[in-house]
């Protein structure tokens, strides 16, 4: 049923611009763009576009501008945060940039790529890989994810430690701004000092300001050498003194450091198939460490060999697997990217991405352990993440058997203590997910009255009519 927001006349307008096949209608097709990955956000929509070019992204822009049409930018559908997801009982149209698909250009000189937003990020890592590059933005979501919902929450990632996130990975855009007019910003340079660097306000900006359509990439020379180890620790501090040592040895060479709990890898070789502990002993934690060599094998190899008779001498591991194939490596890298979805099969799960400097990992998981567990005893924590860059993602698993609905209910109370340490340590409640619908009313409680007034003159500046992705980042006024 149609909303009283959008009528058909407007439905056969917004058609008109992609072709009826490609302006969906029918609720069973609609469903799966209403639908956050997590179940937390259900919306509704009168109506999902798919146009095949800018220029159709700049039509419908146009007209949406003109009826005062909400539209919501929508790519891969896998954010956590509820951005890509319309509202219910608002008449917001969809739009999905899943068909702007192509890589229009690859520089191996320049070590650029020009893809467009539909692009899937594995699709980019495929491209730079068979020219040799490396685009390093590595998800685990990578298979269904795309380039401009990768921007649009200025994605992180493994590999943030070494390559950056992706306001460093991209060098310029083409975006479609809420009255359908096109700004080319895709420069390739890799200095530019003119003026305000509009590239950045789009980047992270969640599809508030405008449709991210194209990006310039910036890509990296494949390494020669690589070296990937699983080793086990006794806790989080001494896996913090571990990623100093490795820093010491790898300097820019180490490309990964991400930490794991044990009852993370429980999980995971419980309920994912083909996984395997990687060490014949249990332990408290998890260090999983990846060394990168331009220079050679026997380059990763040595810092390898030399980090391990330090921390062996120093008495920082308990013990170490390192990968002697591809396919070994891999499955290192899958136990860890598989730890979100492992924790679905164990009931609920309250998640929390949050960052904080990285010599108060320690701290903050000990701090936040501690209040978890006076509230809610019976909990299962399972936090794991990127050391190296103090993002970790701090999720609170039902105890087995319990009430799932009532132990979600109690989302806003665990948030509540973990948010309130992870600021106490100067940290962030957001580092990769974004702010989106979950985090919107909370973001304008933290931050101070200039920020927020800052952020919506920015907000009124590009989008006076208010229909760009409305009700996500920012609390309507």
């Amino acid at each position: 049923m149609l909303t009283p927001l959008i009528d058909s006349a407007l439905i056969e307008r917004f058609a008109a611009i992609t072709g009826a096949r490609y302006a969906v209608t029918s609720p069973s097709d609609i469903a799966p763009h209403l639908l956050e990955l997590r179940g937390l956000f259900q919306g509704e929509s009168p109506l999902v576009l798919r146009p095949a070019n800018t220029e159709e992204v700049s039509a419908i822009m146009r007209l949406a501008y003109e009826t005062g049409t909400a539209v919501v930018p929508q790519g891969g559908n896998t954010g956590l945060v509820g951005a890509q997801t319309p509202r219910a009982g608002r008449g917001e149209i969809v739009l999905s940039l899943s068909r702007l698909n192509k890589i229009r250009s690859l520089d191996p000189v320049g070590q650029t790529m020009l893809a467009e937003a539909g692009v899937v990020l594995a699709q980019a890592q495929q491209a730079a890989h068979d020219q040799g590059l490396l685009f390093p933005l590595s998800l685990g979501s990578e298979g269904s994810c795309q380039i401009g919902g990768n921007l649009s929450s200025n994605a992180g990632g493994t590999a943030v430690l070494a390559y950056g996130n992706m306001r460093q990975l991209c060098l310029g855009l083409e975006v479609v701004l809420p009255d359908g007019e096109i700004w080319q910003g895709l420069r390739s340079l890799k200095k530019d000092n003119t003026g305000y660097d509009l590239r950045d306000l789009f980047i992270g900006a969640e599809g508030t300001l405008g449709v991210i359509t194209a990006a310039m990439l910036k890509l990296f020379p494949a390494p020669r050498g690589h070296e990937t180890i699983f080793a086990g620790v006794d806790n989080p501090e001494t896996a913090l003194r571990l990623f100093r040592l490795a820093q010491d040895y790898c300097g820019h060479s180490l490309t990964g450091f991400e930490l794991m709990p044990r009852i993370g890898v429980e999980f995971t070789v419980r309920h994912i198939e083909g996984i395997r502990d990687p060490l014949g002993e249990p332990h408290p934690w998890y260090a999983l460490i990846d060394i990168s060599s331009g220079q050679s094998q026997e380059a990763a190899r040595a810092m390898l060999e030399g980090l391990f008779i330090a921390a062996d001498e120093q008495g920082l591991i308990r013990d170490a697997a390192a990968a002697e194939t591809e396919a070994q490596r891999q499955a290192f890298w899958n136990l860890r990217e598989s730890l979100s979805w492992a924790q679905k099969p164990e009931g609920g799960s309250i998640k929390h991405d949050v960052s904080v400097p990285v010599a108060q990992v320690p701290k903050f998981l000990a701090r936040a352990d501690q209040a978890v567990l006076k509230a809610m005893p019976d909990a299962r924590i399972v936090a794991f993440g990127h050391m190296g860059d103090g993002n970790i993602h701090y999720n609170i698993s039902q105890a087995p058997g319990a009430d799932t609905d009532a132990f979600l209910a109690r989302w806003s109370e665990m948030s509540k203590i973990v948010h309130e340490i992870v600021l106490d340590l100067n940290g962030s409640i957001s580092a990769e997910h974004g702010i989106g619908q979950l985090k919107r009313d909370e973001l304008a409680a933290i931050r101070s009255p200039v920020e927020i007034a800052l952020m919506h003159k920015i907000k009124d500046a590009f989008d006076p009519k208010g229909i760009m992705n409305p009700g996500k980042v920012l609390v309507s006024r």
